[in-house]
């Protein structure tokens, strides 16, 4: 065993201290952050290029989202009504310009 350990005062080996402990290497971090960086863009490459869900399953996200709010009393019956319509407008003239264009492009406005 060591001799020359350093000793506390009342002569029990002193622990080592925390800056010790063996660290990663940096190359070693770099590796993990590139492996994390891999995997965020694989993941948003597969959301970008996932087909958008169809109108009504997007309607029934919101009402169901809505109808949470309402129960949490963030917004009112009325609110969630007007929004919920609001919304389904949109999607319905998103839907529109998407069916008018051939390649699934939004429509060109002319003035």
């Amino acid at each position: 065993m060591a001799e020359n350990a350093p000793r506390s005062e009342d002569g029990v080996p002193a622990k080592a201290p925390y800056d010790a402990a063996p660290k990663k290497s940096i190359a070693g971090r770099a590796a993990a952050a590139a492996g994390g960086v891999v995997a965020a863009a694989t993941l948003a490459a597969g959301i970008a290029m996932s087909p958008a869900p169809a109108a009504s399953a997007r309607l029934d996200g919101v009402h169901a989202d809505l109808a949470r709010a309402v129960a949490l009393k963030q917004i009112t019956d009325e609110q969630a009504a007007f929004f919920e319509a609001q919304i389904a407008r949109a999607i319905a003239s998103e839907e529109g310009s998407q069916a008018g264009d051939g390649d699934g492009a939004a429509a060109a406005r002319t003035a």
